[in-house]
């Protein structure tokens, strides 16, 4: 241990080399609060080459490495899972080039924030198409990782719709560096797309090429109080129609909104409370509240045209994480499932929680059929109420992780989303890559180092 040490501080500097336990536990943790680990040490690496010398010690040793962006994941997926692996945080590989306004792309370093990212391109006139609530924390290499998805899904797409390609460093502590930007270039097996979405366990993203794109300023929200979620499905179908330039479709329940209130202490958004929510953002010219025009009339509702009046609306979503946060440790269930199913399935989760005296928070992206179902009250190490809501999600035709990756939080339950043919495949890729099982065992696909 001693010489691995040394051989880190060699590579990277003293200052880069955390082992205090005080100052490791921030990088230990996750965000929940819920998955805890134990790691050799943090290193910091400032460049490709650094992270790539940092690798090569660690296989030489054969010390497990977990890859770390801006640790704001919900799953366990950044953290230490078994042993005392080397965590790798990626926060210094800080690089943004200038923005190619031509090709409407950038390359940015896999420690650069959602938040800096999507600066960077407005201030040339472009945007970045992902954005999240935890833009000023999540990293571009986390996102790559986990092939984040966040609020404007519907109209962009996850992460890997925006990957042009990355640099990245593999098990043995190689570099591949595919950075130009070719927009059409089918020669052979696409790597980016492969890492989007790995979560560590098949290399370390270090940059990224990404697709920029044209502004669409977002002309109006709408906030609605609705009977049921299926009240906001249907309505949402109705906005669709009448407004195809839907931005945004974000859904939350009298629950959630309740622990906002009281949490932020913002007024309540309307006289009276709704069981459930709709949250609405459409691009558009000055003519896009006429095209809401055919609405049927609703009990409550508020249009906001002005970036005040609309952050106000979108506060009532936004703070949701912090404030269930702020109740307790959550457990943090990420599903998705076709449109017609949402109803189904949040009927039958009623019961499944009050088998479990559970608190079941409800919010989600309505449009991408995605539902964030965040429990309170079981303990934070009882999986049971976990596992029965997953089997649920799968009796409904839903998949057990949206946007936030499977992580050792679902490892085990891999198997509700994936088929037996689907999981070979994943691990054959691992294997070939990977063989001694270093980066970022167990999670995914549960893999111990060999």
């Amino acid at each position: 241990m001693d010489d691995l040490l040394a051989g880190l501080v060699a590579i990277v500097g003293g200052d880069n080399v955390l082992t205090d336990p005080d100052v490791t536990d921030g990088y230990t943790t996750d965000w929940t609060r819920r998955f805890h680990g134990q790691a050799r040490c943090v290193v910091r690496p400032g460049s490709t080459d650094e992270v790539a010398a940092v690798m090569r010690s660690c296989a030489a040793a054969g010390i497990p490495v977990v890859p770390q962006g801006g640790n704001t994941g919900l799953v366990g997926g950044g953290i230490p899972f078994t042993g005392e692996p080397v965590v790798v945080s990626l926060c210094r590989l800080r690089r943004l080039d200038p923005v190619d306004t031509v090709a409407a792309q950038v390359t940015a370093g896999a420690g650069v924030t959602i938040a800096e990212l999507r600066a960077h391109a407005a201030r040339a006139g472009l945007e970045y198409g992902v954005d999240l609530a935890s833009r000023d924390s999540a990293t571009v290499g986390g996102a790559i990782a986990t092939n984040a998805g966040g609020i404007q899904t519907i109209r962009y797409g996850h992460t890997r719709a925006q990957l042009l390609g990355v640099e990245a460093v593999l098990a043995d502590g190689s570099v591949f560096s595919r950075l130009g930007g070719i927009a059409t270039d089918n020669s052979g097996y696409d790597l980016a797309q492969l890492l989007a979405g790995s979560e560590g366990t098949l290399g370390i993203v270090t940059a990224a090429r990404l697709r920029l794109r044209r502004p669409e300023p977002v002309a109006l929200t709408l906030l609605a109080g609705v009977p049921s979620i299926e009240a906001a499905c249907l309505l949402y179908a109705t906005v669709r129609a009448l407004a195809p330039g839907i931005r945004a479709a974000e859904y939350f329940e009298a629950a959630g909104l309740s622990l906002v209130l009281s949490h932020t202490g913002l007024p309540a958004p309307f006289p009276a409370s709704h069981p459930a929510y709709l949250l609405v953002d459409i691009t558009g010219e000055d003519d896009a509240a006429e095209q809401l025009g055919e609405l049927p009339v609703l009990a409550d509702s508020a249009v906001a045209m002005d970036p005040a009046a609309r952050a106000a609306l979108w506060a009532y979503r936004e703070w949701h994480s912090e404030s269930i946060s702020a109740a307790g440790i959550p457990h943090k269930l990420d599903l998705a499932f076709p449109l017609e199913r949402l109803a189904g399935f949040r009927f039958a989760l009623s019961d499944v929680l009050a088998r479990f005296d559970a608190t079941g928070i409800v919010f989600g992206h309505i449009g991408a059929g995605n539902l964030h179902v965040n429990v309170l009250g079981p303990s934070p190490s009882d999986d049971a109420v976990d596992d029965a809501v997953f089997e649920l999600a799968a009796a409904h035709g839903g998949t057990i992780s949206a946007e936030h990756g499977i992580g050792r939080a679902k490892a085990a339950v891999l198997h509700l989303s994936r088929s037996p043919a689907e999981i070979a495949a994943m691990r054959a890729v691992k294997s070939g890559l990977d063989p001694g099982g270093l980066l970022n065992p167990g999670v995914l696909l549960g893999i111990s180092p060999s």
